[in-house]
């Protein structure tokens, strides 16, 4: 309600009043008095006087506020008018934070969302989502105070309490707040939330005002507070996305862990000279809080308020996991209570999902494991996770932890209990298994396998229609499937430790990834031991024996590869040893040992033809070929060459790696035989097999091929590019053949540099 003003008599002094009232006066005769005012004004003629005058009917009625003036006889003019009008102007936000470090990229996105809105004459509108600790409302805070001076008509700012462990601020009542900081009385605040927001938006309809909602729970606790005026800016924080809001407009903007620098940088603010005394600690400091402003600023306070303490005893103190969180504590700024309070707005499902999930074995999984781990659809469940920030997506059906974030979930797993959490873990691992037996039935057809008996069998395996998606399933989940076999070793469960090292062959034979397959070998022959199947031992000892051969260790390649061939033979598996005794083949061909390698390569076709064997009889007879061939003996390669093409083309499925390896072969014993126009041929339809296949090792060989025959043809140009390509592939699979190739590189083209080998 306006001011008002009622001058009284032509020597009065002015009287204000509030209110919404009637007033009869008296006035002169035959003259009514003038009213500049919307409050209604009664005045009758109850009679003349003496001098003329009517006599006063002296009443007041209606409501008023404030004083009041009653008279008796007015001379002159009765005037009402409004008096002045005044808008307080909110200057709410919090003090900018100190110690503020990087963001720059968000920074730079909040900035892009605030110049489109201008451009759209639209308001500016964004969510910032991220886990609790994360820094969302220093962010906020920072860019609230750079921007705020745009925003001519104040900044309003409430902390809505959505993840305070009591109960959210409900949108009411913060209504009142802000109706109460744009100057409407207490007692004309309306009681009912849709009159209170219609007020609401009457009222800043055309300001420029800057609105931050802090820690908001909800899309429906926020509506209600974001004024409608473009020329307005609504900031909200979040654990929770609130995708409510991002489909009526809002930018979302996600909030991640500070990168390390930073962090550093932010605990050298805090701590001084210390940070860089030991920077080395330092980094690995940050590193145990995870880039999580909330777990820096607390290890930077226990530094602080210790001067005498080194980075390396707080580095000490998180080095236990199992304390890690209660060490990262301060009062009123604890990591544990802030994931507390995360956890315990999830639904009841939704937070055993969390739990288990943190059993996974790996970093990273995939949307499908989540339904293993609860034997039921879990999708929405999942994106609950994700939707308040405890679970990050990092890919599209790809989620992972916050290193601290999974530290708490497996404190509540724990609390589980220990029979429950190994059933989840169990679950999760026969899972990768069926997915990886599935993936290896369509790469790898032919080879021999081991049954195994699932203790929960799967619900909806995963199915592979074609070799090229069974090999990037494998790739895209290596990590994870070695991860199981070393979890599964460490729960002493042996026999699924071995399969699981044995189902990883097709992925080891196209892509290679030396390095875990020597960690998967050596797991299998020791999950074989203590599993006491000996066959599969001798399959370990084998395969290890091979890849060391590839990696040039051949002494150990040797000493695996008989004890394989061993024990096959005591086991009487002659097709075992067979295949042991091609590998030592292998290796005197890798030694330079041709005369040798013939003669066992000759050996070994002749068992696997009494064995009836065709598949490993293929194998022996490229292999037979290529030493024939380097041994001077075209006529003979070439035939051995032919028998494996004929048994190739007869297998059903078919086995195309092989089948492409038979090709690659014909165009080396080519090369040999000086029909270098062949060779070149025949290494082109072999080079595009084996890049169909996607093996690198495959297309690295035929590129050499390919380089020497270019060579042989006077044509160094084109045989330095295949040596290039062929150093490439080798180099990314980590080949020892690099640094043969290198050789090779430098004598062809001595401009070109081959690139270094990743150690």
């Amino acid at each position: 309600m306006s001011d008002i003003t009622c001058t009284v008599g032509p020597n009065a002094e002015p009287v204000r009043s509030i209110g919404q009232y009637e007033m009869t006066v008296p006035i002169p005769y035959g003259r009514v008095g003038r009213v500049d005012t919307p409050v209604g004004v009664g005045m009758s003629r109850s009679g003349e006087g003496s001098e003329g005058r009517v006599a006063a009917d002296n009443a007041l009625s209606g409501v008023t506020a404030g004083a009041v003036v009653q008279v008796g006889v007015v001379h002159g003019g009765v005037a009402f008018h409004n008096g002045p009008k005044t808008s307080p102007v909110p200057r709410q936000l919090l003090a900018a934070p100190m110690h503020f470090t990087d963001r720059l990229d968000e920074l730079g996105e909040l900035d892009q969302v605030l110049e489109a809105s201008q451009r759209n004459a639209t308001r500016t509108f964004a969510v910032l989502s991220g886990p609790g600790g994360i820094g969302k409302t220093a962010l906020a805070l920072e860019w609230a105070h750079k921007v705020r001076d745009l925003f001519t008509d104040g900044q309003l700012y409430v902390d809505l309490a959505g993840f305070s462990g009591s109960t959210p601020v409900a949108p009411e009542e913060a209504l009142g707040l802000f109706l109460r900081s744009l100057g409407v009385p207490a007692e004309q605040v309306p009681v009912n939330i849709a009159e209170q927001a219609a007020l609401y938006r009457s009222l800043t309809a055309d300001k420029k005002l800057l609105v931050l909602l802090d820690n908001a729970y909800s899309a429906a606790q926020v509506r209600p507070l974001a004024p409608n005026s473009p020329s307005s800016a609504v900031l909200v924080t979040s654990r929770n996305r609130l995708t409510g809001l991002v489909a009526e407009g809002a930018q979302l903007v996600d909030v991640g862990p500070l990168a390390k620098a930073s962090a550093i940088q932010l605990l050298a603010k805090v701590v001084g000279r210390r940070v860089d005394d030991e920077p080395d600690r330092a980094e690995a400091l940050v590193g145990m809080c995870g880039g999580l402003p909330i777990a820096v600023r607390v290890a930077a306070a226990r530094l602080a308020t210790r001067p005498k303490w080194s980075v390396q005893k707080v580095l000490t103190e998180l080095s236990d996991e199992r304390r890690r969180l209660a060490r990262l504590s301060a009062p009123e700024l604890s990591v544990q209570t802030t994931f507390d309070l995360s956890y315990r707005a999830l639904r009841p499902t939704a937070a055993m999902l969390y739990r288990r999930l943190a059993l996974h074995p790996g970093q990273e999984f995939g949307a499908l494991v989540a339904a293993a781990v609860l034997g039921a659809d879990s999708h929405e469940l999942l994106e609950e996770l994700v939707d308040g920030s405890l679970v990050e997506s990092v890919g599209e059906s790809r989620y992972r932890f916050h290193d601290l974030l999974r530290l708490h979930a497996r404190s509540k797993a724990d609390e589980e209990g220990t029979d429950e959490a190994e059933r989840a873990v169990r679950r999760m691992v026969e899972w990768y298994l069926r997915g990886a037996m599935a993936a290896d039935l369509v790469v790898t057809p032919h080879r021999r396998r081991l049954p195994h008996e699932f203790a929960v069998p799967p619900e909806d395996p995963l199915e592979f229609t074609d070799r090229e998606s069974a090999l990037s399933w494998l790739e895209e989940e290596r990590r994870n499937l070695v991860s199981c076999a070393r979890v599964a070793a460490e729960h002493g469960w042996w026999e699924l430790a071995w399969h699981l090292s044995d189902v990883l062959w097709p992925l080891f034979l196209h892509h290679k990834h030396y390095r875990d397959r020597l960690v998967i070998d050596q797991l299998g022959i020791e999950a074989a031991r203590r599993w006491g199947n000996r066959f599969a031992e001798a399959d370990m000892f084998k395969r290890l024996g091979m890849v060391c051969t590839t990696l040039g260790r051949f002494d150990e390649a040797g000493g695996h590869l008989r004890t394989s061939a061993a024990i096959a033979e005591e086991t009487g598996d002659r097709r075992g040893a067979a295949d042991a005794r091609e590998a030592l083949a292998l290796l005197h061909v890798a030694r330079g040992e041709l005369a040798e390698a013939v003669e066992l390569f000759g050996e070994l076709a002749r068992v696997n033809r009494e064995l009836g064997a065709d598949r490993s009889l293929g194998l022996v007879l490229i292999n037979l070929g290529k030493v024939l061939a380097r041994s001077g003996r075209g006529d003979d390669a070439g035939a051995a060459l032919v028998e494996a093409v004929e048994l190739f083309d007869d297998f059903d499925p078919p086995d195309p790696y092989n089948r492409a390896r038979v090709v690659a072969a014909q165009a080396e014993v080519h090369l040999r035989t000086d029909d270098l126009v062949r060779a070149d041929r025949t290494a082109r339809d072999a080079l595009d097999a084996m890049r169909a296949l996607g093996s690198k090792q495959g297309m690295a060989e035929v590129h050499q091929v390919m380089a020497e025959t270019a060579e042989r043809q006077a044509d160094p140009g084109r045989a330095a590019e295949h040596w290039e390509q062929a150093l490439r592939l080798y180099t990314e699979i980590r080949s020892s053949k690099a640094a043969e190739v290198a050789r090779r590189l430098r004598g062809t083209d001595g401009d070109h540099e081959p690139p270094a080998r990743d150690s």
